[in-house]
């Protein structure tokens, strides 16, 4: 391998909490005793830190976590970068070879299918160009993501090209190598053609022919392949390219010197090679067309996402109404959206009403009604009526555009069952170049007559068969197809890592509030007595309760104004705290409390006595209404269980998991839901640390969990636990800590997560077992084992034809994940996502992953 390039020793980190000069005197220490460093300057105000190092070989996370001690915080940036001409594994251990040598580099991957790179480092936008200059000494081309870009587009145009042109490639390589591969293998197979060509082209024209062809070939549409091999070749860093130049160029050289200086041979060898190299070149090239083209299909989530974007927005200036590209919306404009037109960016709606398709967002196929005040969502789908609203996200900072690019950043990331790809990778190719060289060697010095040819024949085919290319595309292909299809069912993986560790959970741990439940208290239960009319005495109850502060009063006003009754004014009303309530209202004396309450009064509840017992095993307490000194009625309001919730856990059990419930509220709630849902498990009155603690409590037997939370008081125990899972209608803190976001408030999204997860491994595994069985099995086989057995060789152009097919096979392959079928489709129980989701999506930096 080539050394790697020299850089500048000198990188910058940004510091936060830096005050003074005593500051700047503390962490200009704790930098200097890190071993490596030679000098350090702290600025405060830039508030940065110049690092000099001694040797490049440094890790600059040490002189982070000496910060760190000292009690400041260096600040990371993240950037992604596009890298073009990767091929096969090798490269991508090549660019991130170089990138982690750049002084200053936290991290870097790379991914092979998206052709991008991620790089955490310490320093400002000067790195970028120095992370650049690393690539490109390794002989790629790359350049900075910007924010501000359209990446799919500029990525799907790309690749459109790159199709284009290698479709013209194969096309004429095509064309001229069919000649050649007529005379050449048509005069060995048939030998009338043989004749035929003998008594009118002529043997040594028939040569001459073949030769211009197949320089045509090699040095038109095959010149990719030296323009990359070449230079891989001159560093000592071979790649696919590499083998490819190799392969093709010792067929052709031989068949050159076989043709024009056969005296230089040995008697009986100057044969002829020109139809191997010609259809090496076009078969790697048919390849390279069939594995772009499923390249570009693997990417058809974040196509579909961004189709769901509008083209043009109409606003209102100055008084008109002018329709102008999406780009050109401003924060603040008021923005017209008629029947039928998708909303085109995020706001507030200001005036008009009308119904809207959230689906994209919620999973909720019932459209949404959107009043004043009401905030909608770009890419959502208008239905009936029109409405204006003010914009309030625009460009990359909408909803839809932070989706997408979560997305693309799970699509990039690397799962850990990569590091094996990488070992391997990484002396792959000098291996099978050895192996050919040895391949040769032993048929050089032991093959039968003429041992030359053999020996050149069985080498070429080492050298082709053993392309890396499947094993660079094995993982990276099943994460974007994976990935991009769980977006598609409303699963967000915030880390790409998520995907493999979710398939381990054996325990799924679940909060309560907002989670199992609707999140907020809602009037479960109003049985009246006998000679009561319901809907009079709710409106009695709640004209008194809507006096109250308490949330159950809210609860039972709420469910009032939903069946459309009007309130009575209310008038002497005394709250007795601990107690109930009471007031007249209609000339009537309304009394309102639990049963201690109904007891001082001296109005018996026996009546009720069934009923109380019923709602008590369910968690809920009773209230009891009296009206003119008789019972009333008797009331519960609970925070009511999401009807997705029990299919949920049943498909969580399906898939042999362990569900637990940890909760803040009282043991009595807690399992008396958890006896209607088939919780396994209950860890009741916790508080926001014992969530952490009844996690690792759970863990205890190496067991992985997986917890799901939507509150404030659940991001410690959505970082404490193996995976997170954040319901998207939940607070941003809470979506920050986690992996896996569910875009909808329904929990069967975590069955959803979870099986395909374990779908998507599978894949990566199948892809990984084809993709080394075929080099382990196929390089013997071209080097020649079988033939002392029964005289079988593989052809130079078999091999080609097979490493292609290699790749294809694993592309295809992990293409199957975009017909994932989930039978627990998530319809979000919410109507709507909230302001937090849009908020946690939008402070989700691009480089979550």
């Amino acid at each position: 391998m080539a050394a790697a390039p020299e850089h500048d020793l000198t990188f910058d980190i940004p510091i936060q909490g830096m005050s003074c000069a005593s500051c700047v005197g503390r962490v200009e220490k704790a930098i200097g005793a890190v071993s490596g460093v030679s000098a350090a300057q702290v600025n405060l105000a830039t508030e940065r830190a110049r690092v000099t190092l001694s040797s490049s070989a440094f890790d600059p996370a040490t002189v982070a976590e000496a910060i760190r001690k000292a009690g400041y915080e260096p600040a990371e940036t993240k950037v992604e970068l596009k890298v073009e001409g990767m091929t096969c594994a090798s490269c991508v251990g090549r660019v991130e070879k170089a990138l982690k040598h750049v002084p200053g580099v936290v991290d870097a991957t790379v991914n092979l299918a998206t052709e991008r790179a991620f790089v955490r480092f310490f320093g400002g936008t000067e790195m970028v160009g120095k992370l650049t200059s690393a690539i490109a000494d390794t002989g790629y081309e790359a350049k900075a993501i910007l924010a501000s870009d359209a990446p799919a587009d500029q990525e799907h145009a790309a690749r459109d090209t790159e199709i284009a042109n290698l479709k013209r490639s194969l096309l004429i390589a095509a064309v001229l190598t069919l000649p050649v591969f007529v005379l050449e293998m048509g005069s060995h197979l048939i030998p009338s053609m043989h004749d035929w060509v003998m008594e009118t082209i002529g043997h040594r024209q028939s040569s001459y022919l073949q030769f211009a062809l197949t320089t045509l070939v090699l040095f038109g549409p095959g010149l990719r392949f030296f323009k990359k091999g070449i230079p891989a070749l001159l560093r000592f860093a071979p790649d696919m390219n590499s083998l490819v130049v190799l392969g093709t160029s010792a067929a052709y050289g031989y068949s050159l010197v076989a043709t024009f200086l056969p005296s230089l041979l040995p008697l009986g060898t100057a044969n002829v090679y020109y139809e191997a190299a010609a259809v090496i070149v076009t078969l790697i090239l048919m390849g390279r067309y069939l594995e772009a083209k499923a390249k570009g299909r693997t990417s058809e989530a974040i196509k579909r996402l961004m189709g769901l974007q509008a083209k043009t927005a109409r606003v209102i200036r100055n008084g008109e109404s002018l329709e102008i590209a999406l780009d050109q919306v401003l924060v603040g404009e008021i923005v017209q959206v008629r029947p039928g037109e998708k909303v085109p960016v995020d706001g507030d709606v200001t005036d008009g009403s009308s119904y809207v398709d959230e689906s994209m967002i919620t999973g909720e196929p019932i459209p949404v009604q959107k009043t004043q005040g009401v905030e909608v969502v770009g890419g959502t789908i208008n239905k009936t009526g029109s409405f204006t609203f003010r914009a309030t996200k625009v460009g990359a900072d909408t909803v839809l555009a932070q989706i997408i690019r979560m997305v693309e950043q799970a699509q990039g990331s690397k799962l850990p069952i990569q590091a094996l790809v990488d070992k391997v990778t990484t002396w792959f190719v000098p291996a099978v170049m050895a192996a050919a060289a040895l391949t040769f060697a032993i048929w050089l010095a032991f093959g039968p007559d003429p041992a030359l040819s053999f020996a050149l024949v069985n080498a070429v085919a080492v050298l082709i068969i053993a392309c890396p290319c499947a094993m660079g595309l094995a993982t990276p292909t099943s994460i974007m197809v994976g990935t991009g299809r769980a977006a598609e069912l409303g699963v967000l993986f915030r880390q790409g890592e998520a995907l493999q560790s979710l398939k381990e959970v054996s325990i799924v741990a679940l909060d309560k509030t907002g989670t199992l439940t609707v999140g907020r208290p809602d009037l479960t239960d109003f049985v009246v007595s006998h000679g009561f009319d319901e809907a009079d005495t709710l409106r009695l109850v709640a004209s008194v309760e809507a006096l109250s502060e308490h949330p159950i009063a809210e609860a039972i006003v709420e469910a009032a104004q939903r069946k459309g009754l009007s309130l009575a004014t209310v008038r002497d009303f005394d709250a007795l705290p601990g107690f109930g309530v009471s007031a007249r209202t209609d000339d009537r004396k309304v009394e309102i409390g639990a049963d201690r309450f109904m007891e001082q009064l001296g109005y018996p509840v026996s009546e009720f006595t069934s009923v109380a017992t019923r709602l008590g095993a369910e968690g809920k307490s009773p209230l009891y209404a009296a009206i003119d000194g008789k019972i009333a009625a008797v009331v519960a309001v609970a925070d009511p269980i999401k009807s997705s919730t029990p299919n949920a856990i049943k498909a969580l059990h399906a898939l042999g998991l362990k569900v637990a419930m940890i909760t803040g509220d009282n043991r009595r709630t807690a399992e008396a839901i958890a006896r209607q849902i088939g919780i396994d498990e209950v860890i009741a009155e916790v508080l926001p640390d014992g969530k952490v603690a009844a996690i690792k409590r759970l863990r205890e037997n190496g067991q992985k969990i997986a917890f799901v939370g939507d509150g404030i008081n659940d991001a410690p125990a959505l970082a404490e636990a193996d995976i997170g899972l954040a319901i998207g209608t939940g607070t941003d803190i809470a979506i920050e800590s986690a992996n896996v976001v569910l875009m909808s408030g329904d929990l069967r999204g975590v069955a959803n997560a979870i099986a395909l997860s374990k779908a998507t491994i599978r894949n990566i595994k199948q892809n990984l077992f084809w993709a080394f069985v075929y080099n382990a099995l196929l390089i013997p086989v071209a080097a020649g084992v079988l033939y002392p057995l029964d005289e079988t060789l593989l052809s130079p152009m078999v091999a080609a034809g097979a490493m292609a097919l290699s790749s294809v096979f694993v592309l295809g392959n992990a293409l199957r994940l975009r017909r994932f079928k989930t039978t627990i489709r998530p319809v979000g129980d919410l109507s709507t996502a909230s302001t937090t989701l849009r908020e946690g999506l939008q402070q989700t930096p691009p480089s979550a992953v």
